[in-house]
């Protein structure tokens, strides 16, 4: 014979396995929304806003000497993504005036080794591939390609405050490089 259930108990039925099947989409779209938004909010929302140009104090410029360059150290902060780093750098500065200063990054442009400066020669030395740089950072011999990074330099008061570190672009025209192997006419 047929089995049949009465009206209530099909309804009863029916109305906990909804509730079921309500409380399984529920949970699920609760779950995405947990693991989902976060991800939007990665995505869409930018990291930490950078300022425009931040100037860092290296020092008082009434301790340097005029035309004697001098190596200085200060730190800096950068940011990267959601984390800000605090990096140590170093510059080469010239006091050209007392109211002109020269800022120099610490990289020789031919592969980023350190330079020194040589008082002897009245220059700028490389020690890897013997670049030599003059003292307003122009190239005199070697492979470099271009003359020394300039840091945008500002004066507040005695105090000698570097920006953005500017990348040489005119390159040392008329150098005879040793790892050239051919004479420029």
């Amino acid at each position: 014979m047929e089995d049949v259930q009465p009206q209530s108990e099909v309804s009863a039925t029916s109305t906990r396995r909804r509730f079921h099947i309500g409380a399984i989409y529920g949970l699920m779209t609760a779950i995405s929304a947990a693991l989902g938004l976060p991800a939007l909010a990665y995505l869409l929302v930018p990291g930490k806003a950078r300022k425009k140009q931040d100037w860092i104090e290296v020092g008082d410029i009434t301790r340097l000497t005029l035309n004697v360059p001098v190596e200085l150290a200060f730190r800096r902060n950068r940011v990267d993504g959601w984390k800000t780093l605090s990096e140590k750098s170093t510059a080469w500065v010239v006091k050209t005036s007392d109211t002109q200063v020269t800022a120099f990054g610490p990289q020789c442009t031919h592969l980023g080794c350190a330079y020194h400066w040589e008082q002897e020669g009245n220059h700028f030395l490389c020690p890897c591939h013997t670049s030599v740089f003059s003292i307003d950072g122009k190239v005199e011999a070697g492979p470099a390609p271009r003359p020394l990074d300039r840091y945008d330099t500002k004066i507040d008061g005695t105090r000698l405050l570097l920006g953005k570190l500017r990348v040489a672009t005119e390159p040392s025209a008329g150098l005879r490089r040793p790892c050239d192997g051919a004479q420029r006419s």
